[in-house]
Protein backbone atom coordinates (compact mmCIF):
# COMPACT_ATOMS: atom_id res chain seq x y z
CA UNK A 1 0.00 0.00 0.00
CA UNK A 2 1.34 3.46 -0.49
CA UNK A 3 1.34 6.19 1.76
CA UNK A 4 -1.92 8.12 0.65
CA UNK A 5 -3.85 4.43 0.22
CA UNK A 6 -2.85 3.62 4.19
CA UNK A 7 -3.68 7.33 5.25
CA UNK A 8 -7.19 6.91 3.72
CA UNK A 9 -7.52 3.40 4.88
CA UNK A 10 -6.58 4.34 8.07
CA UNK A 11 -8.69 7.37 8.56
CA UNK A 12 -12.13 4.61 8.03
CA UNK A 13 -10.04 2.59 10.93
CA UNK A 14 -11.69 2.36 14.45
CA UNK A 15 -9.67 3.53 17.88
CA UNK A 16 -8.87 1.09 20.28
CA UNK A 17 -8.40 1.12 23.88
CA UNK A 18 -7.65 -1.99 26.06
CA UNK A 19 -7.76 -1.50 29.51
CA UNK A 20 -6.05 -4.06 31.40
CA UNK A 21 -6.22 -5.15 35.04
CA UNK A 22 -3.77 -6.46 37.35
CA UNK A 23 -4.80 -9.25 39.75
CA UNK A 24 -8.61 -7.61 39.21
CA UNK A 25 -10.94 -10.81 40.64
CA UNK A 26 -14.46 -11.63 38.44
CA UNK A 27 -16.08 -10.83 41.66
CA UNK A 28 -14.40 -7.60 42.54
CA UNK A 29 -16.80 -5.71 41.03
CA UNK A 30 -20.14 -4.95 42.24
CA UNK A 31 -22.27 -5.66 38.69
CA UNK A 32 -20.62 -8.76 39.38
CA UNK A 33 -21.80 -9.00 42.81
CA UNK A 34 -19.67 -7.56 45.31
CA UNK A 35 -20.86 -5.72 48.36
CA UNK A 36 -17.65 -4.45 49.52
CA UNK A 37 -16.13 -2.75 46.60
CA UNK A 38 -17.94 -0.03 44.71
CA UNK A 39 -17.59 0.24 41.24
CA UNK A 40 -20.21 2.80 39.15
CA UNK A 41 -17.77 3.54 36.30
CA UNK A 42 -16.98 -0.33 35.67
CA UNK A 43 -20.54 -1.11 36.08
CA UNK A 44 -21.81 1.68 33.33
CA UNK A 45 -19.15 0.03 31.01
CA UNK A 46 -20.33 -3.17 30.95
CA UNK A 47 -24.01 -2.66 30.41
CA UNK A 48 -22.57 -1.04 27.06
CA UNK A 49 -20.57 -3.98 26.41
CA UNK A 50 -20.84 -7.22 25.42
CA UNK A 51 -20.28 -8.57 28.84
CA UNK A 52 -18.90 -12.36 28.86
CA UNK A 53 -19.57 -14.57 32.04
CA UNK A 54 -17.28 -17.50 30.59
CA UNK A 55 -14.10 -15.25 29.96
CA UNK A 56 -10.85 -17.11 31.02
CA UNK A 57 -7.21 -16.08 31.17
CA UNK A 58 -5.38 -18.72 29.76
CA UNK A 59 -2.85 -18.97 32.82
CA UNK A 60 -3.85 -17.93 36.17
CA UNK A 61 -0.10 -15.71 37.09
CA UNK A 62 0.60 -12.51 35.32
CA UNK A 63 3.74 -13.23 33.29
CA UNK A 64 2.25 -16.19 31.33
CA UNK A 65 -1.38 -14.58 31.24
CA UNK A 66 -0.05 -11.76 29.25
CA UNK A 67 2.37 -13.72 27.19
CA UNK A 68 -0.83 -15.27 26.08
CA UNK A 69 -3.41 -12.06 25.32
CA UNK A 70 0.07 -10.33 23.74
CA UNK A 71 1.04 -13.56 21.15
CA UNK A 72 -2.79 -15.17 20.80
CA UNK A 73 -0.97 -18.43 22.03
CA UNK A 74 -0.98 -21.06 24.77
CA UNK A 75 2.29 -20.08 27.17
CA UNK A 76 3.39 -23.56 26.95
CA UNK A 77 4.45 -23.14 23.28
CA UNK A 78 7.15 -25.30 22.19
CA UNK A 79 7.78 -27.09 26.10
CA UNK A 80 8.37 -23.98 27.41
CA UNK A 81 6.14 -22.67 30.41
CA UNK A 82 7.12 -19.11 30.46
CA UNK A 83 6.78 -17.42 34.19
CA UNK A 84 8.29 -14.30 36.07
CA UNK A 85 11.74 -14.83 34.64
CA UNK A 86 10.01 -15.31 30.75
CA UNK A 87 10.97 -12.29 28.07
CA UNK A 88 8.88 -11.42 25.17
CA UNK A 89 11.93 -11.10 22.93
CA UNK A 90 12.20 -14.83 22.84
CA UNK A 91 8.81 -14.28 20.31
CA UNK A 92 9.08 -14.41 16.53
CA UNK A 93 9.07 -11.21 15.18
CA UNK A 94 6.56 -11.80 12.87
CA UNK A 95 3.93 -12.88 15.85
CA UNK A 96 3.58 -9.66 16.76
CA UNK A 97 0.43 -8.10 16.35
CA UNK A 98 1.00 -4.68 17.17
CA UNK A 99 3.41 -4.46 14.35
CA UNK A 100 0.06 -5.66 12.16
CA UNK A 101 -1.86 -2.24 13.36
CA UNK A 102 1.56 -0.30 12.90
CA UNK A 103 1.14 -1.22 8.79
CA UNK A 104 -2.49 -0.30 8.12
CA UNK A 105 -1.38 3.30 9.97
CA UNK A 106 -2.39 3.37 13.48
CA UNK A 107 -0.18 4.74 16.15
CA UNK A 108 0.16 2.35 19.03
CA UNK A 109 0.81 3.02 22.77
CA UNK A 110 1.43 0.90 25.81
CA UNK A 111 1.31 2.86 29.31
CA UNK A 112 1.56 0.75 32.90
CA UNK A 113 2.75 -2.70 33.59
CA UNK A 114 4.38 -4.48 30.63
CA UNK A 115 6.26 -7.23 32.50
CA UNK A 116 7.49 -8.81 29.44
CA UNK A 117 10.95 -7.74 29.15
CA UNK A 118 12.39 -4.25 29.41
CA UNK A 119 11.48 -1.26 27.42
CA UNK A 120 13.56 -2.06 24.44
CA UNK A 121 11.32 -5.29 24.48
CA UNK A 122 8.02 -3.34 24.38
CA UNK A 123 9.43 -0.89 21.25
CA UNK A 124 10.72 -4.30 19.88
CA UNK A 125 7.36 -5.91 19.76
CA UNK A 126 6.24 -2.79 17.75
CA UNK A 127 4.54 -0.14 20.20
CA UNK A 128 5.76 3.17 19.02
CA UNK A 129 5.28 5.29 22.36
CA UNK A 130 5.84 3.88 25.72
CA UNK A 131 5.01 5.35 29.48
CA UNK A 132 6.06 3.05 32.91
CA UNK A 133 6.54 0.32 31.07
CA UNK A 134 9.25 -2.16 31.88
CA UNK A 135 10.32 -5.15 33.56
CA UNK A 136 8.98 -4.68 36.89
CA UNK A 137 5.58 -6.75 37.79
CA UNK A 138 4.52 -4.15 40.68
CA UNK A 139 5.67 -0.78 42.15
CA UNK A 140 7.33 -0.41 45.04
CA UNK A 141 5.10 2.11 46.21
CA UNK A 142 1.69 3.20 44.89
CA UNK A 143 2.78 6.52 46.46
CA UNK A 144 5.38 8.86 44.99
CA UNK A 145 8.11 8.68 45.48
CA UNK A 146 6.90 5.23 43.31
CA UNK A 147 10.63 3.49 42.95
CA UNK A 148 11.71 4.27 46.29
CA UNK A 149 11.35 1.64 49.45
CA UNK A 150 9.49 3.15 52.44
CA UNK A 151 10.16 0.54 55.00
CA UNK A 152 12.37 -2.05 55.84
CA UNK A 153 14.45 -3.85 53.13
CA UNK A 154 16.71 -3.36 49.85
CA UNK A 155 15.15 -1.14 46.66
CA UNK A 156 13.77 -4.08 44.11
CA UNK A 157 16.30 -4.04 40.90
CA UNK A 158 13.14 -3.36 38.43
CA UNK A 159 12.50 0.71 38.43
CA UNK A 160 9.31 1.56 36.61
CA UNK A 161 10.65 4.44 33.84
CA UNK A 162 8.86 7.72 33.65
CA UNK A 163 6.68 7.54 36.37
CA UNK A 164 8.57 9.89 39.35
CA UNK A 165 9.50 12.46 36.72
CA UNK A 166 6.46 13.43 35.91
CA UNK A 167 4.98 13.28 39.80
CA UNK A 168 5.30 15.60 42.82
CA UNK A 169 4.61 14.21 46.92
CA UNK A 170 1.55 12.62 47.47
CA UNK A 171 0.51 11.99 44.06
CA UNK A 172 -0.89 8.45 43.59
CA UNK A 173 0.08 5.63 40.63
CA UNK A 174 -2.75 4.69 39.24
CA UNK A 175 -3.93 8.62 38.79
CA UNK A 176 -0.38 9.46 36.92
CA UNK A 177 -1.29 6.69 34.60
CA UNK A 178 -4.76 7.68 33.63
CA UNK A 179 -3.74 11.24 33.47
CA UNK A 180 -0.48 10.61 30.77
CA UNK A 181 -2.54 8.26 29.09
CA UNK A 182 -5.00 11.22 28.52
CA UNK A 183 -2.46 13.62 27.67
CA UNK A 184 -1.39 11.28 25.21
CA UNK A 185 -5.01 11.25 24.02
CA UNK A 186 -5.27 15.15 24.00
CA UNK A 187 -2.07 15.31 22.05
CA UNK A 188 -3.13 12.34 18.89
CA UNK A 189 -3.66 13.61 15.51
CA UNK A 190 -7.44 12.82 15.44
CA UNK A 191 -7.25 12.40 11.99
CA UNK A 192 -5.04 8.92 12.49
CA UNK A 193 -6.89 5.76 14.67
CA UNK A 194 -4.79 5.23 18.06
CA UNK A 195 -4.47 1.65 19.35
CA UNK A 196 -3.66 2.65 22.82
CA UNK A 197 -3.50 -0.36 25.69
CA UNK A 198 -3.30 1.05 29.09
CA UNK A 199 -2.14 -2.16 31.62
CA UNK A 200 -2.66 -0.10 35.37
CA UNK A 201 -0.47 -1.58 38.11
CA UNK A 202 -3.43 -1.38 40.37
CA UNK A 203 -4.61 -3.63 41.98
CA UNK A 204 -1.49 -5.74 42.28
CA UNK A 205 0.45 -5.84 45.53
CA UNK A 206 1.81 -3.48 47.42
CA UNK A 207 -2.00 -3.24 48.85
CA UNK A 208 -1.85 0.58 49.16
CA UNK A 209 -4.26 3.78 48.69
CA UNK A 210 -5.08 7.14 49.69
CA UNK A 211 -4.97 7.48 53.71
CA UNK A 212 -8.76 9.16 53.33
CA UNK A 213 -10.13 6.44 51.18
CA UNK A 214 -8.64 3.81 52.97
CA UNK A 215 -10.42 5.41 56.43
CA UNK A 216 -13.64 5.61 54.61
CA UNK A 217 -13.92 2.19 53.36
CA UNK A 218 -12.95 1.17 56.97
CA UNK A 219 -15.24 2.72 58.44
CA UNK A 220 -18.07 1.07 55.79
CA UNK A 221 -16.72 -2.45 56.20
CA UNK A 222 -16.48 -2.38 59.90
CA UNK A 223 -20.73 -1.93 59.27
CA UNK A 224 -20.80 -4.64 57.56
CA UNK A 225 -22.16 -7.83 58.28
CA UNK A 226 -20.68 -11.22 56.96
CA UNK A 227 -22.59 -13.59 58.67
CA UNK A 228 -21.01 -17.24 59.86
CA UNK A 229 -18.78 -16.75 57.07
CA UNK A 230 -15.36 -17.48 58.12
CA UNK A 231 -12.50 -15.59 57.16
CA UNK A 232 -10.56 -18.53 55.61
CA UNK A 233 -11.17 -22.17 54.84
CA UNK A 234 -8.29 -24.70 53.84
CA UNK A 235 -7.18 -24.58 50.14
CA UNK A 236 -4.28 -27.25 48.96
CA UNK A 237 -1.48 -26.51 51.21
CA UNK A 238 -2.61 -23.09 52.55
CA UNK A 239 -5.98 -21.47 52.43
CA UNK A 240 -8.46 -19.40 50.94
CA UNK A 241 -9.93 -15.81 52.24
CA UNK A 242 -13.47 -16.02 51.85
CA UNK A 243 -14.63 -12.42 52.72
CA UNK A 244 -13.78 -9.06 51.03
CA UNK A 245 -13.07 -7.09 53.95
CA UNK A 246 -9.52 -5.38 53.17
CA UNK A 247 -9.72 -1.51 53.23
CA UNK A 248 -6.83 -0.82 51.83
CA UNK A 249 -7.89 -3.21 48.87
CA UNK A 250 -11.33 -1.95 48.47
CA UNK A 251 -9.77 2.20 48.50
CA UNK A 252 -7.26 0.56 45.46
CA UNK A 253 -10.22 -0.24 43.48
CA UNK A 254 -12.30 2.52 44.49
CA UNK A 255 -9.66 5.10 42.82
CA UNK A 256 -9.18 2.22 39.73
CA UNK A 257 -12.96 3.22 39.02
CA UNK A 258 -12.99 6.63 39.40
CA UNK A 259 -9.86 6.58 37.10
CA UNK A 260 -11.33 4.69 34.55
CA UNK A 261 -14.66 6.76 34.75
CA UNK A 262 -12.24 9.84 33.98
CA UNK A 263 -10.92 8.12 31.17
CA UNK A 264 -14.71 7.32 29.76
CA UNK A 265 -15.09 10.83 30.06
CA UNK A 266 -12.80 11.83 28.16
CA UNK A 267 -13.19 9.24 25.06
CA UNK A 268 -16.77 11.09 25.63
CA UNK A 269 -16.30 14.60 25.58
CA UNK A 270 -13.13 14.46 22.85
CA UNK A 271 -16.26 12.89 20.34
CA UNK A 272 -14.30 9.64 19.98
CA UNK A 273 -16.07 7.50 22.05
CA UNK A 274 -18.80 6.62 18.88
CA UNK A 275 -15.96 4.76 16.94
CA UNK A 276 -13.61 3.49 19.62
CA UNK A 277 -13.82 -0.03 20.55
CA UNK A 278 -13.09 -0.73 24.28
CA UNK A 279 -11.82 -3.60 25.54
CA UNK A 280 -11.33 -4.32 29.44
CA UNK A 281 -10.50 -7.08 31.25
CA UNK A 282 -7.66 -8.28 34.07
CA UNK A 283 -5.02 -10.90 33.49
CA UNK A 284 -6.57 -13.86 36.13
CA UNK A 285 -8.38 -14.25 39.52
CA UNK A 286 -7.60 -12.43 42.36
CA UNK A 287 -5.20 -12.77 45.23
CA UNK A 288 -7.04 -14.82 48.09
CA UNK A 289 -5.04 -17.27 48.51
CA UNK A 290 -1.71 -18.27 50.55
CA UNK A 291 0.53 -21.02 51.63
CA UNK A 292 0.35 -19.55 55.05
CA UNK A 293 2.72 -17.03 54.95
CA UNK A 294 2.65 -13.17 56.22
CA UNK A 295 1.41 -10.98 53.71
CA UNK A 296 -2.12 -9.69 53.71
CA UNK A 297 -4.11 -11.28 50.81
CA UNK A 298 -5.89 -9.22 49.26
CA UNK A 299 -9.48 -9.92 48.08
CA UNK A 300 -11.90 -12.87 48.16
CA UNK A 301 -12.91 -14.41 44.94
CA UNK A 302 -15.91 -16.07 46.72
CA UNK A 303 -18.23 -18.06 45.48
CA UNK A 304 -15.89 -18.52 43.03
CA UNK A 305 -13.16 -21.19 44.64
CA UNK A 306 -9.35 -19.99 45.10
CA UNK A 307 -7.60 -17.56 43.14
CA UNK A 308 -4.51 -16.40 41.72
CA UNK A 309 -2.11 -19.42 40.70
CA UNK A 310 -4.79 -21.92 41.09
CA UNK A 311 -7.05 -23.17 38.15
CA UNK A 312 -10.47 -23.42 39.75
CA UNK A 313 -12.40 -20.91 38.72
CA UNK A 314 -11.48 -18.52 41.25
CA UNK A 315 -7.69 -18.23 39.76
CA UNK A 316 -9.09 -18.19 35.48
CA UNK A 317 -11.77 -16.58 35.45
CA UNK A 318 -11.85 -12.99 34.80
CA UNK A 319 -14.22 -10.01 33.51
CA UNK A 320 -14.10 -9.58 30.13
CA UNK A 321 -16.41 -6.45 28.18
CA UNK A 322 -16.11 -5.32 24.54
CA UNK A 323 -17.82 -2.45 23.75
CA UNK A 324 -18.25 -0.66 20.01
CA UNK A 325 -21.22 1.85 19.79
CA UNK A 326 -23.72 1.20 17.13
CA UNK A 327 -21.50 -2.18 16.20
CA UNK A 328 -22.05 -4.41 19.28
CA UNK A 329 -25.19 -4.82 20.90
CA UNK A 330 -24.87 -4.16 24.43
CA UNK A 331 -25.54 -7.93 26.09
CA UNK A 332 -24.80 -10.70 29.05
CA UNK A 333 -23.12 -13.12 26.79
CA UNK A 334 -23.80 -15.65 29.47
CA UNK A 335 -22.81 -18.94 26.91
CA UNK A 336 -19.29 -18.49 24.84
CA UNK A 337 -16.40 -19.73 26.15
CA UNK A 338 -14.09 -17.08 24.95
CA UNK A 339 -10.16 -16.56 26.42
CA UNK A 340 -7.48 -13.54 26.42
CA UNK A 341 -5.88 -14.90 23.46
CA UNK A 342 -8.87 -14.22 21.65
CA UNK A 343 -8.64 -10.58 21.98
CA UNK A 344 -5.80 -9.58 19.72
CA UNK A 345 -6.83 -11.83 16.72
CA UNK A 346 -11.09 -10.34 17.20
CA UNK A 347 -8.85 -6.92 16.91
CA UNK A 348 -7.05 -8.07 14.08
CA UNK A 349 -10.04 -9.39 12.52
CA UNK A 350 -11.98 -5.71 12.54
CA UNK A 351 -9.06 -3.87 11.35
CA UNK A 352 -7.22 -6.03 9.17
CA UNK A 353 -9.50 -8.41 8.01
CA UNK A 354 -6.79 -10.92 9.03
CA UNK A 355 -7.01 -14.71 10.21
CA UNK A 356 -4.64 -15.76 12.12
CA UNK A 357 -2.36 -18.88 12.64
CA UNK A 358 -2.61 -19.14 16.59
CA UNK A 359 -4.63 -20.62 19.17
CA UNK A 360 -6.85 -17.78 19.88
CA UNK A 361 -9.69 -17.01 17.63
CA UNK A 362 -11.86 -13.58 16.45
CA UNK A 363 -14.71 -13.52 18.68
CA UNK A 364 -16.22 -11.31 16.15
CA UNK A 365 -18.75 -13.79 15.06
CA UNK A 366 -20.05 -13.98 19.36
CA UNK A 367 -19.88 -10.10 19.55
CA UNK A 368 -22.25 -9.92 16.54
CA UNK A 369 -24.50 -12.39 18.08
CA UNK A 370 -24.06 -15.19 14.60
CA UNK A 371 -22.92 -17.59 16.66
CA UNK A 372 -22.34 -19.07 20.38
CA UNK A 373 -19.15 -20.58 21.44
CA UNK A 374 -21.15 -23.02 24.07
CA UNK A 375 -19.06 -26.49 23.21
CA UNK A 376 -15.82 -24.68 22.78
CA UNK A 377 -12.55 -26.79 23.91
CA UNK A 378 -9.80 -24.90 26.15
CA UNK A 379 -6.76 -25.95 28.23
CA UNK A 380 -4.23 -24.80 30.65
CA UNK A 381 -1.19 -26.06 32.26
CA UNK A 382 0.31 -24.83 35.49
CA UNK A 383 4.33 -25.98 35.99
CA UNK A 384 5.27 -23.51 38.12
CA UNK A 385 3.37 -24.18 40.98
CA UNK A 386 3.79 -22.42 44.49
CA UNK A 387 2.46 -24.21 47.44
CA UNK A 388 4.58 -21.83 50.14
CA UNK A 389 3.18 -18.88 47.91
CA UNK A 390 -0.52 -19.21 46.72
CA UNK A 391 -0.61 -22.80 48.35
CA UNK A 392 -0.94 -24.22 44.69
CA UNK A 393 0.77 -27.71 43.14
CA UNK A 394 1.62 -28.39 39.68
CA UNK A 395 -2.03 -29.39 37.51
CA UNK A 396 -3.38 -28.90 34.06
CA UNK A 397 -6.99 -28.40 33.31
CA UNK A 398 -9.63 -28.37 30.50
CA UNK A 399 -12.90 -27.46 29.74
CA UNK A 400 -14.89 -28.86 27.04
CA UNK A 401 -18.26 -27.16 26.86
CA UNK A 402 -20.17 -27.79 30.13
CA UNK A 403 -17.29 -29.72 31.58
CA UNK A 404 -14.08 -29.44 33.50
CA UNK A 405 -11.41 -31.48 34.07
CA UNK A 406 -8.27 -30.62 36.79
CA UNK A 407 -5.38 -33.29 36.57
CA UNK A 408 -3.39 -32.66 39.67
CA UNK A 409 -0.48 -34.67 38.41
CA UNK A 410 1.95 -34.60 41.50
CA UNK A 411 -0.86 -36.66 43.78
CA UNK A 412 -2.26 -37.87 40.59
CA UNK A 413 -5.63 -36.46 41.42
CA UNK A 414 -8.48 -35.73 39.20
CA UNK A 415 -11.13 -33.62 39.68
CA UNK A 416 -14.65 -33.89 37.17
CA UNK A 417 -16.90 -30.99 37.54
CA UNK A 418 -20.34 -29.78 35.69
CA UNK A 419 -19.92 -26.23 34.80
CA UNK A 420 -23.24 -25.27 34.31
CA UNK A 421 -24.68 -27.01 37.47
CA UNK A 422 -21.65 -26.42 39.72
CA UNK A 423 -20.09 -23.27 38.55
CA UNK A 424 -18.32 -22.96 41.93
CA UNK A 425 -16.59 -26.46 41.76
CA UNK A 426 -18.26 -28.17 44.96
CA UNK A 427 -19.44 -31.43 43.31
CA UNK A 428 -16.81 -33.73 42.41
CA UNK A 429 -18.15 -36.17 39.33
CA UNK A 430 -15.16 -38.33 38.70
CA UNK A 431 -16.57 -40.88 40.12
CA UNK A 432 -19.85 -40.68 38.69
CA UNK A 433 -18.84 -40.32 35.57
CA UNK A 434 -15.93 -42.38 34.80
CA UNK A 435 -15.86 -42.28 30.76
CA UNK A 436 -16.35 -38.20 30.42
CA UNK A 437 -13.60 -38.24 32.87
CA UNK A 438 -11.22 -40.97 30.79
CA UNK A 439 -11.99 -38.74 27.33
CA UNK A 440 -11.12 -35.28 29.27
CA UNK A 441 -8.42 -36.69 30.54
CA UNK A 442 -6.80 -38.01 26.90
CA UNK A 443 -7.82 -34.93 25.36
CA UNK A 444 -6.05 -32.94 28.04
CA UNK A 445 -2.86 -35.55 27.65
CA UNK A 446 -2.96 -35.00 23.81
CA UNK A 447 -2.98 -31.45 24.00
CA UNK A 448 -0.06 -31.63 26.02
CA UNK A 449 1.66 -33.53 23.74
CA UNK A 450 1.10 -31.48 21.34
CA UNK A 451 2.63 -28.42 22.94
CA UNK A 452 5.41 -30.39 23.96
CA UNK A 453 4.40 -31.16 27.37
CA UNK A 454 5.22 -34.54 29.33
CA UNK A 455 1.84 -36.76 29.64
CA UNK A 456 1.40 -37.36 33.43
Amino acid sequence: MCFFSILAYAQSQPNILIIHIDDLGYHDLSIHGSKTYQTPHIDTLATQSVSFTHAYANYPRCVPSRFSMMTGNYPIQNGNVPDDGFKISNIAANKSFIKSFNKIGYKTAYFGKWHLGDEQSLRDFGFQFSFGAGKAGSPISFIYPFNVFKGKGKNKKKPIPDVDAVSTEGDYLTDVMTNQAIKYLTQHESSIPFMLMLSYYAVHQPIEAKPNDIERNRREIEATDFGNQPEYIEEGTGRTKMRQDNPAYAAMVENLDNNIGKLLAHLESSGVMENTIIVFSSDHGGLSNDGYNKRRLATSNFPLRAGKGWLYDGGIKVPLFVKWQKHFKPRIEGTSIVTLMDIFPTLLDITAKRNLNVDGKSMLPVLYSKKKWKSRTVYWHSEKARPKNTGDTKSSAIRKGKYKLIHWYESNRIELYNMEKDPYEKHDLTNEKPKMRAALLADLNDWKSKMGQEKH
